[in-house]
């Protein structure tokens, strides 16, 4: 019988493990490839895949085939590449050496523009951008947990209909866009409060449920729809509010954000930021291709941006050392000063 397409995830750390877990969970072809703490975890653990509404899946370990080489890219049919912004290029070089020619390559990261880099270093080739809008945590052990709602956003191109049924499988359908920019910019509005909630050392509805917190989120995302909005950008529309009517939200008493926001609250009380994750590692964080793109955007139209960049001056503040966990009414304050 005629093999199953596999599916390399190339950067295999929390949503790269979940991703792909649930793929192997389901009975997909499935390769990590990722560290060397990941690959003994997993070899002696497994996976264990939940999610908020009560699944719970699992690759048992002898079923985990986890590499720490990208020669193991050789093979494979689909490339999801699910590591850092930062390390983008990087990535584009190991799959531009080790994947075959005709294989699908997508960019499931954080940030705009990464689909950009693959595709310069992969002329040729199908390369599609892509998006995890949901939260995902590990807990103790080799457990991935989804810790919010969303389903996974792809650009739209018919190299993905060997794969649709994978997907479908696991219970994380593609959902594809004929126009794909847009969601990625809106979901860099959100992602705007991982610098907010790794000062805060919060977990996300506890974060998100304190107003000073939320009035630091709503200034970054006054000023980056400002940018945008100087940039000819129109963000696309992922919450039941119009991007424009976001910080409004946010603004709002505790007691009324909590009855009128309560989508924004339905999320596992353990999901948190990735950015208290690195910041608690040492690791080096995305805040440059969050906040900073925000900068960067609002600094070639000539607009301010200063919010977004005390935030990124903290965050690497914070990784120098020593670390301080803000309160909401102090980063307040910071951020207040900054313009």
């Amino acid at each position: 019988m005629e093999k199953a397409p596999l599916i390399a995830v190339f950067g295999a750390g929390s949503i790269g493990c979940y991703v792909g877990g649930r793929l192997a969970a389901a009975g997909a072809r499935v390769r990590f490839i990722g560290r060397e703490r990941m690959a003994k975890q997993v070899a002696t653990e497994g996976l264990r895949l939940t999610d908020h509404l009560g699944a719970d899946r699992r690759v048992p370990p002898g079923e985990v085939d986890y590499r720490t080489d990208p020669a193991a890219l050789g093979d494979a049919d689909l490339v999801l590449v699910t590591v850092k912004a930062g390390d983008t290029e990087a990535a584009a070089a190991s799959v531009a050496r080790y994947a075959p020619g005709k294989a699908l390559v997508v960019s499931f990261q954080n940030g705009i523009g990464n689909e950009e880099i693959l595709r310069r270093a992969l002329p040729g080739r199908t390369v599609l951008g892509g998006m995890v809008p949901f939260n995902v945590v590990q807990l103790p052990g080799s457990t991935f947990k989804q810790a919010s709602g969303g389903a996974l956003d792809v650009e739209k191109s018919d190299a993905l209909a060997p794969f649709l049924a994978a997907f479908e499988a696991a219970g994380l359908p593609l959902h594809q866009h004929a126009e794909f920019r847009p969601i990625q910019w809106g979901k860099l509005l959100l992602n705007l409060n991982n610098a907010i909630s790794g000062l805060s050392a919060l977990p996300l509805r506890e974060e998100l449920s304190q107003r000073a917190y939320r009035r630091c989120l709503a200034l970054a995302q006054r000023e980056a729809l400002a940018a945008m909005k100087a940039a000819g950008i129109r963000p696309a529309k992922l919450t039941p509010l119009p991007p424009s009517l976001v910080p409004w939200l946010l603004e709002l008493p505790d007691w009324l954000f909590l009855r009128l926001a309560s989508n924004m609250l339905a999320i596992d009380p353990a999901a948190r930021s990735s950015m208290i994750d690195a910041l608690d590692s040492g690791r080096r964080t995305d805040v440059d291709w969050l906040n900073g793109e925000i900068v960067r955007l609002a600094e070639r139209n000539g607009v301010p941006a200063s919010v977004n960049r005390r935030l990124v001056e903290l965050i690497h503040e914070s990784v120098a050392g020593p670390r301080r966990r803000w309160s909401g009414d102090d980063l307040l304050r910071e951020l207040r000063a900054a313009r």
